[in-house]
């Protein structure tokens, strides 16, 4: 198990040179992988053990596969930091079989399945440990027969990002009238503009990639994440107000390509998923524990942490969820499961 840096360029030269010699010879591939599967995972946040999820939930599928003893088995490199690309090429890449493995919001495949916007929707939510009940009693089925079926890619596994969504700005932000014309980054996904839109900002989509130098630039006013990411990110360096409008609890995607697990032994791949469930508990269980302290560290760094508002923001998006049913009747099922679980 290790932790790489590399430039895309030899990425993709090596991804090509695999990818020719399983065409020419796939009785030598097959042997060498009989002694180890080697598996690339992908995030897009720094490699910072705590507060990042990517590399939290790495570290925990590598103690969990050590633990089912696979660690000589299975050898899973881990990128993080962009270094594969941005998260649109890389969940393509995922798609295509060409990278195995991404940890990564449910946004980011909402561009390939729609559906997979539904988790999405503003004030969906009211909870992390209310999302996994709802998940638990059938809300996340639709959407992972939706993606295996529209892009190949399999959802093997839940975890949480670390915190609720909210608003890191330059300025103050208590009211929707605050937040008005307010240029914020969100993610190039529909729905999480279409959100910010309605609570007031003017909704900026950029690839995460490109979030701090436009924030130094002035590009941006600011932007919506959960603590621990704008931490290690170190996005507090450019914006010094966060307003708790927490108007998303985003949940955390274990990304696997269907092509991958096409050509995993059946053994392994039966110890292999089980590893990367309990590794999901486990991040899901940091990801709880750190929230609280990024604010502290945030706070410590000179951000402003404030309440503000939150209700007035919930009744600026409520009209999107029956919007969104209404274009997506499919979601109506995945909806009312997790509306019956928010009790």
């Amino acid at each position: 198990m290790k932790i790489v840096p590399v430039s895309r360029r030899a990425f993709m030269k090596s991804s090509a040179a695999a990818a020719a010699g399983l065409a020419l010879s796939p009785a030598i591939i097959n042997r060498a992988e009989a002694a180890t599967l080697k598996l690339k995972c992908s995030s897009s946040l720094p490699n910072d053990p705590k507060y990042a999820n990517g590399r939290v939930y790495y570290d925990n599928l590598v103690k969990n596969l050590k633990a089912n003893e696979l660690g000589e088995r299975i050898d899973v490199t881990f990128f993080p930091d962009n270094q594969l690309g941005q998260e649109i090429d890389v969940i393509n890449s995922v798609k295509l079989g060409v990278i195995d493995m991404m940890v990564s919001g449910s946004s980011i495949s909402a561009n390939l399945v729609p559906l997979v916007g539904t988790f999405d929707l503003g004030y969906l939510f009211s909870s992390f440990p209310q999302q996994t009940k709802a998940f638990d009693a059938g809300a996340a089925k639709p959407i992972e027969d939706s993606l295996l079926k529209g892009a190949n890619i399999r959802i093997i596994a839940w975890a949480y990002n670390f915190g609720a969504r909210s608003v890191l700005a330059k300025k103050p932000v208590k009211t929707p009238e605050d937040l008005a014309g307010l240029k914020i980054r969100t993610l190039p996904n529909p729905i999480i503009t279409e959100c910010l839109r309605l609570m007031g900002a003017a909704a900026t989509p950029l690839a995460f990639g490109e979030i701090y130098t436009a924030l130094q630039a002035g590009v941006l006013d600011g932007l919506e994440h959960d603590p621990p990411t704008i931490l290690a990110s170190k996005f507090y360096e450019t914006s010094k107000n966060y307003a708790l409008t927490q108007h998303n609890f985003s949940p955390l995607a274990i990304y696997f390509s269907d092509a991958t697990f096409n050509r995993m032994d059946m053994k392994l791949r039966e110890g292999f998923l089980d590893a990367a469930k309990k590794a999901a508990v486990d991040t899901r269980a940091h990801g709880l524990a750190v929230e609280k302290e990024a604010l502290t560290a945030l706070a410590e760094k000179g951000v402003t942490v404030v309440e503000c508002d939150k209700e007035a923001f919930r009744k600026r998006v409520l009209p999107q969820t029956d919007n969104f049913i209404k274009a997506r009747p499919e979601a109506k099922s995945v909806i009312d499961i997790i509306r019956t679980t928010q009790a």
